[in-house]
């Protein structure tokens, strides 16, 4: 399993009073290159704490208690990440203070050992969007007790990853997951068809069971896992697929129906009608993934004043509030605060890592770099092969070389990684022009 790198200080878990109960005998953090609520991983803007969130949800309350966290412990800065998290950047030497705070917030596992599992990633409209086969919710609550408090499976990697998606219309469905679920109807019955290191937007599943056994099966398979994967075998990509299957007790039907419909392209972004009547959600994108300790604030109050009082975060880098109103008092809100609320906003389309601002590996400022690119192309910026901005390929890929320059890439299915390259070591000015000069429509295929 994952090894101690530098720049990683690990923590004990804080007494706070916060209703979490860690075990004794699990009371160290194991070592992990990734962050967590309770690990602090430096960079070169100061520490990084990442937020788990059940189902991307947060409260308002929780989303207030966040930016006071950011803003009194850290520089203020907190991105939407990827996978539907929210992380806090910049912090300093009150690490265990800014710890402290969001566990008194609720925010945290219900013991030490459970953080760094708890990466299941739902889709931000579940239970509200009108194409859901089902509500996950529920199933989802089920699978993360068991992933928090099954001391087994705290030995899985903290990249290690689980999707369950409920045929929702909004749903990211090209980032890669270690076990991914999704719900399809045959003859009337809804089961949920399932795949192994893979997406259920791009890859064929193995197998399918019925809805009623979603937990049994992620259990048997992360035991199965666990079974067959040596130390160095910490993701579902290094085994065998077969080898795995026949270790299942679980009795499987055939995926063969399955298939996914397609995701609308932008609704992650503007007004939607919801499942339930005269309810309608908001959902908006952060510049480039990042927002302040204002902006967070202001989407809290607006979930509470208009809204349930709930927010969910996009795997987009983005906000949704559900169950309003007046979306479009919501709207005018969220814009004024700096969010992003149409997909022909400047920046609406494009991801940026962190970049060399504030991480070593970063061989070009990305955030800054992404300012002179044309609007409406969809882009990734990485300031190196890592790609951790994006967890699908984009359309197209600039890949840092040094400051300010950078080799360009477009998708193309028939090619590994980032895609086709196009062009090395261009300027980002040079960049900017050669996507001026091609039509919008070839980047988005």
């Amino acid at each position: 399993m994952p090894s101690d790198k530098a720049g990683i200080i690990p923590r004990l878990y804080p007494s706070t009073g916060s209703p979490v109960n860690p075990s004794p005998a699990l009371n160290t953090m194991r070592p992990s290159a990734c962050p967590g609520l309770l690990r602090i991983v430096q960079a070169l803007d100061g520490g990084i704490c990442r937020i788990k969130l059940a189902g991307g949800s947060i409260t308002a309350t929780q989303a207030h208690a966040v930016a006071d966290a950011a803003q009194a412990y850290a520089g203020g800065v907190i991105e939407a990440t990827n996978r539907a998290n929210l992380q806090i950047r910049g912090i300093g030497p009150e690490q265990d203070a800014l710890i402290a705070a969001l566990l008194a917030a609720g925010l945290g596992p219900n013991n030490a050992a459970g953080d760094d599992v708890r990466n299941l990633m739902l889709s931000p409209s579940a239970g509200i969007d009108p194409q859901m086969l089902f509500d996950t919710r529920p199933l989802a609550a089920q699978i993360l007790a068991t992933l928090e408090n099954h001391p087994r499976f705290h030995e899985l990697s903290a990249k290690f990853a689980v999707q369950l998606d409920g045929g929702e219309a909004l749903a990211m469905l090209e980032h890669p997951h270690d076990v991914w679920l999704s719900a399809f109807e045959h003859g009337g019955d809804t089961l949920l068809a399932f795949g192994l290191a893979g997406c259920p937007g791009l890859d064929a599943p193995v197998g399918a069971v019925p809805l009623e056994q979603g937990h049994a099966l992620v259990v048997a398979v992360l035991e199965a896992f666990l079974d067959l994967a040596t130390p160095q075998q910490t993701r579902m990509r290094h085994l065998a697929v077969d080898n795995l299957l026949g270790r299942l007790s679980l009795p499987l039907l055939s995926a063969e129906r399955f298939k996914r419909p397609a995701v609308g392209a932008v609704l992650h972004l503007g007004s939607y009608p919801q499942l339930q009547k005269n309810r309608c959600y908001v959902a908006v994108v952060a510049p480039l993934g990042r927002l302040d300790s204002t902006m967070l604030h202001g989407a809290a109050q607006l979930a509470r004043e208009h809204g349930d009082g709930t927010l969910r975060v996009t795997p987009w880098q983005g906000v949704l509030l559900p169950n309003l109103t007046q979306p479009e008092v919501v709207t005018a809100g969220l814009a004024q605060l700096g969010f992003l609320c149409s997909a022909d906003a400047p920046l609406a389309r494009v991801i940026a890592c962190t970049g060399s601002n504030g991480c070593a590996k970063g061989l070009a400022d990305t955030k800054a770099d992404a300012l002179g690119l044309p609007p409406g192309h969809d882009v990734h910026l990485s300031g190196c092969s890592r790609s951790c901005a994006a967890a699908h390929t984009a359309p197209v890929t600039l890949l840092a070389v040094s400051p300010g320059h950078y080799d360009l890439y477009f998708r193309d299915a028939a090619q590994p990684g980032f895609g086709r390259l196009h062009a090395r070591n261009l300027s980002i000015e040079a960049a900017g022009a050669v996507l001026r000069a091609r039509p919008r429509s070839n980047t988005d295929d």
